[in-house]
């Protein structure tokens, strides 16, 4: 399957920004994609909570997930939205959701994750995160069927939890995806090794795609992220790396890839339980 990772710089404006993905995934179906994928927060990038709160919707209302679905069916492709922050319909905690949606070629939902594992850190002085305050973390991991590969959804901070990732190979995810908007601090000393880390110990393909650069803002502070969307073999290689400018890379998955890495190294296979210490 020809795949296409959009790397984008989204904005504070939803609308906005299903302009500019909508028009990159014609681009990519143009080009001879078949599969389509975005990053973690496509639809709005901020530090301003009031500006997130006022502008964030339900997913029925969202102008990227609309704007995704029509042209998923326009092109005939399959689209994974990286994820967007929707509003949940639950009087009992107003906290958004972080999730992901698989677009099918009709433009059907196939399948839907919500991000598990909220960053909560203190990277440095200047550079404080608190996701749970907005985001109600999800509860239930995903496995999704295409007629390419079984996908394991997966989003950002996500990564650094291997057993998640465990738990999909074990549902039989070939691919692993993985939408972020990374920290420039953490995305230089981390994102690779830990991707390269997580395709080797399962034997998948890893497909990370990221927001980049300096967000606009009519605010004060503007959000930073790090880019580098990369594609991470089977085997652990590196064979894609977007820098850190928006666009779209290319790459064509095979799943024979995946039995190959995993017949040669069947640690899947060899899971023992254990007594912890």
């Amino acid at each position: 399957m020809r795949t296409a990772l959009l790397q984008i710089t989204s904005g504070e404006d939803p609308r906005q920004n299903a302009v500019m993905l909508a028009d990159l995934v014609r681009r990519a179906a143009s080009d001879g994609a078949g599969f389509v994928l975005t990053p973690e927060v496509s639809n709005i990038v901020t530090l301003d909570r009031s500006l997130q709160a006022e502008r964030v919707t339900t997913e029925d209302n969202d102008p990227v997930l609309a704007a995704l679905r029509d042209e998923a069916a326009r092109a005939g492709v399959w689209i994974a939205l990286g994820s967007i922050a929707v509003k949940r319909e639950d009087p009992t905690d107003p906290r958004m959701a972080n999730r992901s949606f698989l677009i099918d070629p009709t433009g059907g939902i196939v399948a839907r994750y919500d991000k598990i594992h909220m960053f909560d850190v203190n990277v440095t002085a200047e550079e404080t995160f608190r996701e749970s305050a907005a985001f109600r973390p999800g509860e239930a991991a995903v496995v999704a069927d295409t007629p390419f590969a079984r996908l394991g959804l997966t989003v950002c901070y996500d990564l650094r939890f291997a057993h998640l990732y465990r738990a999909l190979a074990h549902a039989g995810a070939e691919v692993l995806l993985i939408p972020a908007a990374f920290s420039p601090v953490t995305g230089a000393a981390h994102w690779e090794p830990l991707l390269r880390a997580r395709a080797i110990e399962n034997g998948a393909w890893v497909l990370a795609t990221a927001q980049t650069g300096t967000h606009p803002t009519a605010g004060p502070r503007a959000r930073r992220t790090h880019g580098h969307s990369l594609v991470v073999s089977p085997w652990g290689e590196v064979l894609s790396d977007a820098g850190v400018e928006p666009g779209v890379t290319f790459v064509t998955l095979d799943r024979s890839a995946v039995r190959e890495a995993r017949s040669r190294v069947p640690a899947i296979d060899h899971d023992r339980p254990f007594t912890r210490p």
